[in-house]
């Protein structure tokens, strides 16, 4: 982007009543940035200091465009999204009903195409913008247990990929975040499906996850990725953050045959072999 006051500069991120959205956008308050934050219950959510909370339901197109238009008419610009409201379902793929896939989705896919849709056409207009989608480890590798999830950010990636593309000539950005685990409300809020098949498996895979998530980095770490990404004119594609051995994860799979490099993640989260 160029380089502008951090004071002139307008940032939304959606999914900031908690978790990376929330400490991002306290976070960058501090740094000077004009933040609106984004929620669907606004009213019950821990107030953003110097910014703004308003209420956006990434799932709904009307409540998406109410809140976009609120903020060009407060602002009249958008100049970084974070697209960043998503959440977690925990279960085997079988048990998962096409309901609760399709509520997910809704949500960590297609609410950020709601959002883009709505952003990219003022992006264009001010002649510059950034975008920042989040994404995860899980987009990169396929977490047992967690295939419905990774799934959602398998499809944020591609998605993310492609737009990198269209934009290129533009002066509009694009940017993945790809954590590992870091501390937040993440797995509280996680749907997790108990079901009396692979029982066993998914209760030493999930106590492998939440204890990787309770001890994982705090969100600040992103939160300050973020703002050096805003400030970078050239920022790159991709940005994975998190742990050392989580990153390697990533290194790896790019290198190993996939039968070795799945049975060292089946290794990890305890699954046996038949």
């Amino acid at each position: 982007m160029k380089h502008k006051r951090a004071s002139s500069r307008v940032v939304l991120i959606t999914g900031a009543s908690s978790g990376i959205g929330k400490c991002t956008a306290d976070y960058l308050t501090t740094k000077g940035y004009t933040v609106y934050g984004t929620s669907r219950h606004p009213e019950s959510c821990p107030e953003i200091k110097n910014g703004f909370m308003i209420k956006m339901d990434v799932r709904d197109t009307a409540s998406v465009k109410e809140a976009i238009a609120h903020i060009i008419e407060k602002e009249g610009r958008i100049d970084v999204l974070v697209n960043n409201a998503g959440f977690g379902i925990g279960g085997a793929i079988e048990d998962t009903s096409t309901e609760m896939v399709k509520s997910l989705f809704d949500t960590n896919f297609f609410g950020i195409c709601r959002v883009l849709q709505e952003v990219l056409p003022v992006m264009k207009q001010q002649a510059e913008g950034l975008i920042i989608n989040m994404s995860s480890i899980g987009g990169i590798i396929g977490l047992p247990f967690q295939g419905i999830y990774s799934a959602s950010k398998f499809a944020v990636e591609g998605l993310s990929e492609a737009l990198y593309k269209e934009l290129f000539s533009t002066v509009i950005k694009v940017v993945l975040i790809e954590p590992g685990d870091f501390k937040t409300e993440f797995t509280a809020n996680r749907q997790n499906i108990m079901t009396e098949i692979n029982a066993d498996d998914f209760q030493r895979s999930l106590n492998v996850i939440e204890h990787d998530e309770q001890n994982g980095q705090p969100p600040l770490k992103i939160a300050c990725l973020i703002e050096k990404i805003i400030n970078d004119p050239k920022p790159r594609l991709r940005y994975a953050v998190g742990a050392f051995d989580q990153k390697l994860a990533i290194f790896l799979k790019k290198i190993l045959p996939n039968r070795w490099f799945d049975r060292i993640i089946m290794s990890y989260y305890k699954l046996r072999s038949s």
